[in-house]
């Protein structure tokens, strides 16, 4: 299998220093140069793009079997068809297409649960541009024949982005919306299941999804005065989630109230968190950071 990752973002730059040696190599793309030279150093193969030389890219794709998308789609859709569509629509050796979307194209369930047969109603245009993207990559997946699996995944967690980083630099909330529960994932899971769904192509041919999710739907409040309480020190007041000044963005997210099912994956893939929950998640990232000091 040889990878090429579009977007070295904080999950794709982990999964890629995690599963390098399931991988024959695996290169991807960052938007400067001063990252590309941080990521070299630290034994990752960086192309510059966009910015870079389109021709550089056009053999990039031209020598991978396996590509993953991990790049959001922006005002004008999502960046990577946009410019490159019709040079991956010519690449009839791709076996893989891994997207990496979100639960959001789901949009809200009054907090009922949700599987890959609910329909697609997403509540704001973040989760609309994700379900355009999609539709856009599995018309790609088509031309080329690669199998085309669409993981949809929710809030990101792990070392150096946790309630445990919010509790220390003083930003933790603990707001309180009647009913409320949110999905997560750990940045290490979203690697394991990656990497699973890259072994399954041929396998598993033909255009498939997948939520990405951790086994239990929780408050978050309980995230953060569970955190509080592994650090040793005092959660933050609870505040009114009605009253509490928040951004229209931290405020839109709480518009979707869900329970995204993972069996599905679990069953197809084979897979299993390693971190069912935020409590397992939360005392894993404690663990790597003893491990460090």
């Amino acid at each position: 299998m040889r990878l090429l990752v579009f977007g070295l973002g904080y999950s794709a730059t982990r999964f890629a220093k995690c599963h390098r040696s399931s991988f024959a190599s695996i290169s991807g793309t960052v938007r400067s140069s001063e990252k590309a030279a941080r990521l070299r150093e630290a034994g990752h193969d960086t192309i510059i793009w966009p910015g870079g030389s389109n021709e550089v890219v056009a053999c990039a794709i031209a020598e991978a079997t396996h590509i993953l998308i991990s790049t959001p789609p922006g005002e004008q859709g999502d960046p990577v068809l946009a410019a490159l569509g019709c040079e991956l629509a010519r690449h009839q050796h791709l076996r893989w297409i891994g997207y990496w979307s979100t639960i959001a194209v789901y949009g809200d369930a009054g907090g009922g649960w949700v599987d890959e047969t609910a329909p697609c109603q997403p509540a704001n245009a973040r989760g609309q541009a994700r379900l355009l993207a999609e539709e856009g990559w599995t018309r790609i997946g088509k031309v080329t024949g690669a199998a085309l699996h669409i993981l949809r995944l929710p809030g990101i967690y792990g070392p150096g982005r946790s309630a445990l980083d919010s509790l220390r630099n003083g930003t933790a909330k603990r707001l309180l919306k009647t009913g409320q529960v949110f999905n997560r994932i750990h940045v290490d899971d979203i690697g394991s299941a990656t990497l699973a769904a890259a072994k399954a192509a041929e396998r598993l041919p033909g255009c498939h999804i997948f939520n990405i999710t951790d086994n239990e739907p929780a408050p978050p409040q309980d995230v953060v005065t569970h955190g509080a309480a592994l650090l040793g020190i005092a959660p933050p007041p609870e505040q009114d989630f009605e009253t509490a000044a928040l951004s229209p963005m931290a405020r839109s997210f709480y518009g979707e109230n869900k329970r995204v099912s993972n069996a599905l994956t679990k069953a197809t893939l084979g897979w299993q968190p390693h971190f069912p929950s935020y409590r397992e998640g939360l005392a894993g990232i404690l663990a790597v950071e003893d491990q460090a000091a």
